[in-house]
């Protein structure tokens, strides 16, 4: 389980905003390490129980996400103000800080006239994704559905009376796509009782969790399992300090009303069926089971007026294909605004992403993770038995592409220009595979080849300092001696987090080790990506071999710095390790080291 032990730090590390049940909202604080785990304990399956149940998240690996509520109206301004950060949590005392009277009052302004269920599956068909998960009801308690338990929702309480849900479980099953629901389950920060809300209820008295399970939590997980056809997935969140036997009852309800659904891992307590990562986390590294990745469009999973960080086609591909090829699921969110309507631009990246979907389905669906277990110097790998799909990103102006330390025996190897291929020479060069490939990719975003192997692939992962592209090497992959290595998230924004996998800890006198090939020996310069405080003195050495050593100032947040060129006097396997030694070593933090050859 080694795999799943590296990717699982960062999950370890994730630090809460949850609410305990029964307890006023927390201004959760980033750096109290004694905090909750705000996404619950992790879930590793190895797949679904059964061959139908799942197989749609196994085998699909792309789906829309999408976070839609009264908060969409507010676009995260209030009385003229702009709030920075995620939309949907815009009550919380550290956004806005909105008191419940006022915030349900929202609900009588709330008439999103131009919500079209149509055009939302159309997006997400058209995105190539293959299953919709929107939210029913965020923290904010608010239904976007017809519920029966509680009349604070989108028909009762708003002058527009529909029930969105219907009309997109319909739209999702006219256009052969799934259809989920997003579920708050622990945190209701507007029903007495509920997690993070009111204390005591309109009579003023006690309100516990209990009361909120029972009369609305329960009751609604039943009405969305029931009352909108088939239901791939209930997506539940943010289960904090939620008592077991609560989740299991909720737990028990999908699979009873819903067989063919899988739970959310942020279920909590081990009972969902696969594992969910923490908040825009793509990993650098494969992870056995059943596990996806959530991510947004833009900075805010909710709309917010000011947002206008779109990922582009290309990046939406990349962390794509990086979920895939690390053997996952990507959902991706989108946040329609308070009248419905899906922003322009994120609309216009997922359609042109998908479009090179359409051209190279082969590539994202039914596939299995990467044979060298995290990216390469130029793209990324997905594979199908016994072939494999080469995503190049970043195309050789040599016209060599390098596999390294692929053993298997290759059959055939082409070059996929949409339906049509054409075959492509290949060598090998010591340890390596050396493709020749023309002068100009054929494809502007990401162009395809395709191996077909004798046998499954046989690799040896070990990190390989590609020849014609610089090589980033993360300080995830080194062997520590001396030093920490943990991981590390922290909010850009509210509730925009970032995280990684650090080494730190340099005043003990220790380094990190990478092992790593070389194939073409000569200088090659070296960065290291840090963060710190003062001027660090940085030394990189190769064990037998040449070592350099640079003072460069720091910052606060993660740059890159040259510390020089160091030589590989042949080809074959080296052994590179990097200290702080002088300077503010306590405050020294490596996130990565990056190789470019000298041309």
């Amino acid at each position: 389980m080694k795999l799943m032990t590296r990717a699982a730090i960062l999950l370890a590390v994730g630090l809460t905003l949850s609410m305990v049940p029964g307890s006023a909202q927390d201004s959760a604080s980033t750096s109290d390490p004694a905090m909750d785990k705000l996404w619950g304990d992790s879930v590793v399956k190895l797949r679904a129980e059964n061959a139908e149940r799942g197989q749609l998240f196994d085998e699909g690996n792309y789906a829309m996400f999408i976070h839609w509520g009264l908060y969409s109206q507010l676009g995260n301004q209030v009385n003229g103000k702009t709030y920075y950060g995620i939309g949907e949590w815009i009550m919380n005392p550290r956004m806005a800080g909105i008191p419940v009277a006022d915030y349900k009052k929202l609900a009588g302004s709330f008439n999103p006239v131009n919500f079209d269920a149509q055009e939302i599956a159309s997006i997400a068909k058209d995105a190539g994704m293959k299953y919709i998960v929107i939210t029913a009801k965020h923290h904010d308690g608010f239904a976007m559905y017809d519920s029966q338990a509680n009349d604070f929702n989108i028909v009762d309480a708003t002058p527009w009376g529909k029930d969105p849900m219907k009309e997109l479980a319909a739209a999702c099953r006219e256009a052969g796509l799934g259809f989920g629901f997003y579920y708050s389950h622990n945190q209701d920060w507007t029903f007495p009782g509920g997690g993070g809300g009111p204390t005591v209820d309109e009579d003023g008295n006690p309100a516990t969790f209990d009361d909120y399970f029972n009369k609305k939590c329960l009751p609604q997980v039943k009405e969305i399992t029931t009352e909108y056809g088939p239901i791939e997935i209930v997506w539940f969140d943010t289960p904090g300090k939620m008592p077991k036997h609560y989740v299991e009852q909720l737990v028990d309800v999908v699979h009873k009303n819903q067989p063919r659904a899988m739970v959310s891992g942020r279920a909590g307590h081990g009972l969902g069926d696969y594992q969910t990562l923490g908040d825009m986390e793509v990993p650098r590294e494969n992870i056995e089971g059943l596990w996806e990745s959530v991510d947004t469009t833009n900075d805010s999973w909710a709309y917010a007026w000011y947002d206008e960080y779109w990922k582009s086609p290309r990046e939406i591909l990349s962390r794509l294909l990086a979920c895939v090829g690390r053997g996952g699921t990507y959902m991706l969110n989108i946040g329609p605004r308070g009248d419905g309507a899906v922003p322009e631009r994120a609309a216009a990246t997922l359609r042109q992403s998908g479009e090179w979907i359409r051209r190279y389905p082969q590539v994202v669906y039914g596939t299995q993770a990467s044979p060298w277990e995290h990216a390469l110097p130029w793209g990324d790998v997905t594979r199908k038995g016994n072939t494999l799909f080469l995503c190049v990103f970043d195309w050789p102006t040599s016209g060599k592409l390098y596999l390294p330390n692929l053993k298997t025996e290759i059959l055939s190897s082409e070059l996929l220009v949409g339906s049509q291929s054409e075959p492509i020479a290949w060598n090998r060069s010591g340890d390596s595979v050396v493709l020749e490939l023309p002068p100009r990719a054929p494809e502007k975003l990401v162009s395809v080849i395709e191996l077909q192997l004798a046998s499954e692939p046989e690799v040896d992962p070990v990190w390989t300092l590609d020849p014609n592209v610089e090589t980033e090497i993360l300080a995830e992959f080194a062997d520590v001696t001396n030093i920490e290595k943990s991981g590390k998230r922290w909010m850009e924004k509210f509730g925009e987090w970032k995280g990684i996998i650090h080494a730190h800890g340099f005043e003990t006198g220790g380094k990190a080790t990478w092992e790593i090939d070389v194939i073409e020996p000569g200088d090659y310069n070296v960065d290291l990506t840090y963060a710190g405080e003062g001027r660090l003195v940085w030394e990189v050495e190769i064990e037998g071999g040449q070592k350099i050593r640079n003072q460069q100032n720091s910052s606060h947040n993660y740059q890159s710095f040259p510390i020089g060129w160091l030589q590989f006097p042949h080809p074959g396997r080296y052994r590179v390790s990097v200290s702080c030694i002088d300077g503010e070593l306590e405050s020294a933090s490596l996130k990565a080291i990056r190789f470019s050859p000298i041309r």
